[in-house]
């Protein structure tokens, strides 16, 4: 059997979801401009589900934009604001390097463009804090986009305290939250955020259909022409049965978020505990303030695509960082900026839970955990020099 614990990759789609889903392929089929009434059916199920995910928010319906995904909804939010800056003379923004490469992507594209990019550096964390913020923005700073929580360490950034600094100086904030959404209570009003993205598939939704929530009265640029859809704000008939799906399941999210967390948090105790027992390991990101089901650990003297391969050997599904980048011979962009060495970089395990999951399976992730790491070790010439002093530990 196996054991699946690669949450913040993907997650497996809730029964809701599906069910509201399946529902939508047999009944509600039809197109949401169309005329007709089969057509307005349609219409109506998205109006409900656009409905139900601001409630989830804490926003107004009509500042739902529904996207392909959250990579899609960073861009739009972010050229969206460097459009608006450009117009008023404003080319600088504000962000950090641990970010998705959806946002550090897009911004050197704008820094090709002649747009000033500024990373705020983070502490061993992965923390950032809203003084940073507040002395880095300038006269022309167009936007501030800091990510609400990291998809490979889950660092929790101060969000709330970003939003409310950049409301008071009058510049435009954003924040990738698509590892956030469903796991933490967030409200965009309350919390002053203007532009935040999510994608529905970390939360047990389905894959191809996210959000971008921006403000009322921020003019969203179009990324897609062709069609008046979204408000005119993004071209294409709407993906009925993945709204639907999504809506569904943030529904179900944020209505158990409290239990669910309760429940993760003990889970990923359990297996930290369990994983630190092992020699020369250490965690990757803050202690506290992280994501419930989120443990990233390094090991010294191996490297994490063999240990990734050793674990799906004996049935356990992790992954080593974000899955996006799951193909680079890289380290990862965010261990080398909290300040990780290359090797201790290249041998990191990122575990992320769900509240499917059991204490069973944890105490068997454990164990694999450990007997991989003591195998890999027993056939590494690294270790073995670092053993017989040859070369220094990295890691107690």
């Amino acid at each position: 059997m196996k054991i699946y614990v690669d949450n913040a990759a993907t997650t497996k789609m809730s029964p809701a979801a599906i069910q509201a889903m399946l529902t939508c392929f047999d009944r509600i089929y039809g197109n949401p401009s169309s005329l007709h009434s089969i057509g307005q059916q349609a219409a109506d199920a998205v109006y409900e589900a656009r409905t139900q995910i601001a409630a989830c928010l804490g926003c107004h319906p009509k500042e739902i934009i529904f996207t392909s995904g959250g990579s899609e909804a960073d861009n739009q939010a972010i050229l969206t604001a460097a459009r608006i800056g450009a117009r008023k003379g404003k080319k600088h923004i504000l962000s950090t390097p641990i970010e998705h490469h959806a946002v550090l992507h897009t911004l050197q594209r704008l820094q090709k463009e002649g747009f000033s990019i500024e990373y705020l550096p983070v502490n061993s964390f992965g923390e950032i804090t809203p003084k940073q913020v507040a002395d880095a923005i300038r006269p022309d700073t167009a936007l501030v986009t800091v990510m609400y929580a990291n998809n490979e360490i889950g660092t929790i950034l101060p969000v709330p305290e970003i939003g409310r600094l950049c409301a008071r100086r009058q510049v435009l904030f954003h924040t990738d939250a698509v590892q956030a959404v469903g796991h933490l209570p967030i409200h965009v009003k309350q919390q002053e955020i203007q532009m935040l993205s999510l994608s529905a598939h970390k939360f047990h939704g389905p894959k191809g259909i996210g959000v971008l929530y921006a403000q009322k009265g921020i003019p969203v640029a179009s990324l897609i022409e062709g069609g008046g859809q979204e408000g005119g704000r993004r071209a294409g008939t709407e993906n009925v049965p993945a709204i639907l799906g999504m809506a569904a399941a943030l529904k179900e999210s944020c209505l158990h978020m409290e239990e669910n967390s309760s429940k993760v948090s003990s889970l990923r105790s359990r297996l930290l505990d369990g994983l630190l027992q092992i020699p020369h390991s250490a965690l990757n990101g803050s202690p506290d303030c992280r994501l419930p089901g989120n443990i990233n650990i390094c090991f010294e003297g191996i490297e994490g695509e063999r240990l990734l391969l050793a674990l799906d050997q004996q049935g356990i599904c992790a992954s080593a960082g974000s899955a996006c980048t799951a193909s680079s011979a890289d380290p990862s962009h965010v261990l080398r900026a909290i300040g990780l060495p290359h090797e201790l970089a290249r041998g990191s395990l990122r575990i992320s839970l769900c509240a499917d999951n059991t204490i069973e399976e944890i105490e068997k992730v454990i164990g694999a955990v450990t007997q991989a790491v003591a195998s890999l070790r027993d056939h590494s010439p690294l270790w073995k020099e670092k053993c017989e002093g040859l070369k220094p530990f990295l890691l107690k």
